[in-house]
């Protein structure tokens, strides 16, 4: 059996930069995970762009063996225009962090890489926002952004995926 970490970087609540939340992730896991044990991420909306940032920017590649997002805007999100917060800036779309990330998905190519979505949600605008042209990108119709790591449907995936 394989141990499970629940790392929740903080404050999510966008008043700092996705990097320094990444760094956080990245000094957690070298605390409580042995050096050469590889590691599965899970990342939900705007953790799995921190969970990116670990694996392309923090060389969490070498260690990471799969990376699945839940619905996070990985092409950024019209509602980051709500607040004008780092984290929230960094999340439009076209934004130089967005833009930055994106310009070289190589990494997840050399991973295991999925991403969950649903067509339902009307936090991540346009809700295509919400996979990449890599890896698997698997649909489920669920209803809201913030039970989707509730529904029984998407913990399902995500078991299967980690199985695979």
């Amino acid at each position: 059996q394989i141990p499970v970490q629940t790392i929740s970087p903080q404050p999510s609540d966008g008043t700092i930069g996705i990097e320094e939340l990444a760094l956080q992730l990245a000094q957690t896991i070298s605390t409580c995970v042995p050096p050469k044990a590889p590691i599965n991420l899970v990342g939900f909306s705007m953790g799995g762009l921190i969970c990116r940032t670990y694996i392309q920017q923090l060389d969490g590649l070498r260690r990471t063996d799969h990376l699945i997002t839940i619905a996070t805007p990985h092409q950024g999100t019209w509602t980051a225009y709500t607040y004008n917060r780092p984290a929230c800036r960094q999340m439009r779309p076209g934004s130089d962090f967005l833009r930055h990330l994106n310009q070289d998905l190589t990494p997840l190519t050399e991973i295991k890489f999925s991403s969950i979505w649903t067509p339902f949600d009307l936090t991540i605008l346009p809700a295509t926002s919400a996979y990449l042209p890599v890896g698997t990108a698997q649909l489920i119709l669920s209803p809201f952004h913030k039970t989707m790591v509730l529904d029984p449907m998407i913990l399902r995936a995500v078991v299967t995926l980690l199985k695979t």
